[in-house]
C-alpha cells in the first residue's frame, strides 16, 4: 500500500516536474539582440479553415498554423547604438547610463515622413536587460540634423516586455508618452497603454518549423494627438489593438503576429505575420496610375458615425482598402470584388478622430488619399 501510494506521487511529481520544464519562460536572452536581421513574412488576414481559434489558451496546448501562406516579407535588423545614432542622438541614447540609455536600435518606419512632418532616417532605441525589454526613444533626421526624441520621463517609457514572461504569472502594463515637434511645421504626440497576459503555452506549428512556446496577448489603446502648422486636431483615441504572439526561446521575434483591431465591438484580424526562411515573390506593379488619377473619397472631411463613399474605376477589379494613420498603424482593412462608389461604413473607423490614408491596392498598384475624420 506504502509503496502503490509512493509510486503515485512518485509519478505526480515527475509529471509537474516535466510540465514546468516544457513551458517555455522567455527572458533576455530571448529578446533582439545585436546583429540580429530576421525575416518576417506577411499572410493574408482571413485564415485558414484549418486555423484553431485564437480563444484557444491554457496549459499544453497545440496550435496548427501550417496552412499560412506568405504573401510579403520584412527583414527586422538591431543594431549598436553607435552605428545608428549620430550628434545629439549618440549623446542622448549611446551614453552608458542615464535615463535614456540604449544597447541597440532599429529602423523604424514611423509613418511621418511625408505625412505630418518633413523627417527622414528614423530608429527605434531599445535597452535590452534582465528586469525588462523597453522602448527608451526615437532618432530622426530633420534639416540634415540629427533629433533624438524621448518619453516624457524614464517612468513614462514603453516596456514592450517585463522580464521574464512566464506562464501564469499576473499581467503586466505600462503607460508611455512622448511627443515629436518641429516648431512652424507640426507635432505628433503619442500616450499608450499597453498590457501583457500571459494566456497559454504548447506546441505551435507555421511554415516556418515547430516550436515549444509561450504565448503572450498583448492589448495596445493609443491616444494621439496631431497638429498641422498651427492648426490643432482633437486628440482621437484609436481602435483597441491586439497582438496575439507566440514567443519561443532564442527566436528574438515572435514565431507568429495575429493582430486584431476592435471595430464596433468586434475583434477583426487586420495582421498575420510568422518568422520564416527567404521566399521569392513576383512583385506587383508599383503605382496604379488610373485609379490615382480617379479616386476620390466623400464627405471629406468626415464626421464620426459617418459613412465614407470611396470612387474607384469601375474596371479596377478584385480590390482592398486599407486605413493607416500617420504613425503607419492599421485601423481597418476591406475586401471589394470590383472598383465603382464603395461604402466604408461608419463602424469601420470606430471613434476615430484626425488624419487617415485610404490605400486602395488593385492587380495595376496602389493608390493613395488622404481623408480627414473630425
Amino acid at each position: 500500500m506504502i509503496k502503490t501510494l509512493l509510486f503515485g506521487v512518485s509519478l505526480t511529481l515527475t509529471a509537474t516536474a516535466a510540465q514546468a520544464q516544457t513551458a517555455p519562460s522567455i527572458n533576455m536572452s530571448d529578446m533582439p539582440a545585436v546583429g540580429d536581421s530576421l525575416r518576417l513574412s506577411q499572410a493574408a488576414v482571413v485564415l485558414p479553415a484549418s486555423a484553431p481559434a485564437l480563444t484557444l489558451n491554457g496549459a499544453n496546448k497545440t496550435w496548427n498554423y501550417a496552412g499560412l501562406v506568405a504573401t510579403s516579407q520584412r527583414v527586422e535588423r538591431y543594431a549598436t547604438v553607435a552605428s545608428s545614432a549620430t550628434g545629439a542622438q549618440l549623446f542622448t541614447f549611446g551614453l552608458p547610463f542615464g535615463a535614456n540609455r540604449a544597447n541597440l536600435a532599429a529602423p523604424r518606419d514611423l509613418g511621418v515622413a511625408g505625412g505630418v512632418l518633413p523627417v527622414s532616417d528614423p530608429h527605434e532605441f531599445f535597452l535590452s536587460s534582465s528586469a525588462d525589454f523597453r522602448s527608451v526613444g526615437f532618432g530622426v533626421t530633420f534639416g540634415g540634423i540629427a533629433l533624438p526624441i524621448t518619453y516624457l520621463s524614464q517612468a513614462r517609457q514603453d516596456v514592450i516586455y517585463h522580464l521574464p514572461q512566464a506562464y501564469g504569472t499576473a499581467a503586466d502594463a505600462s503607460d508611455s508618452y512622448f511627443e515629436i515637434a518641429v516648431p512652424g511645421t507640426g507635432a505628433l504626440s503619442r500616450r499608450r497603454k499597453r498590457s501583457n497576459l500571459r494566456d497559454a503555452w504548447g506546441t505551435l506549428t507555421t511554415p516556418f518549423g515547430t516550436f515549444q512556446t509561450l504565448r503572450v496577448i498583448t492589448t495596445i489603446i493609443d491616444r494621439d494627438s496631431v497638429v498641422f502648422g498651427t492648426t490643432a486636431i482633437p486628440a482621437t483615441t484609436l481602435p483597441t489593438q491586439r497582438e496575439y504572439k507566440w514567443l519561443a526561446k532564442g527566436v528574438h521575434v515572435p514565431i507568429l503576429t495575429i493582430t486584431t483591431t476592435e471595430i464596433a465591438g468586434v475583434q477583426q484580424i487586420t495582421g498575420v505575420e510568422y518568422r520564416d526562411i527567404y521566399r521569392r515573390f513576383v512583385p506587383l506593379a508599383g503605382r496604379d496610375a488610373a485609379t490615382q488619377a480617379a479616386l476620390s473619397a466623400f464627405p471629406n472631411p468626415s464626421a464620426a458615425g459617418e459613412a465614407v463613399r470611396l470612387t474607384v474605376p469601375a474596371g479596377s477589379g478584385p480590390l482592398t482598402v486599407a486605413a493607416t494613420d500617420l504613425l503607419g498603424r492599421q485601423v481597418f482593412s476591406r475586401s471589394f470584388g470590383a472598383g465603382g462608389t464603395l461604402t466604408l461604413e461608419a463602424a469601420a473607423f470606430g471613434n476615430f478622430r484626425g488624419v487617415l490614408l485610404l490605400t486602395v491596392t488593385t492587380a495595376q498598384g496602389t493608390a493613395t488619399r488622404r481623408v480627414v475624420r473630425e
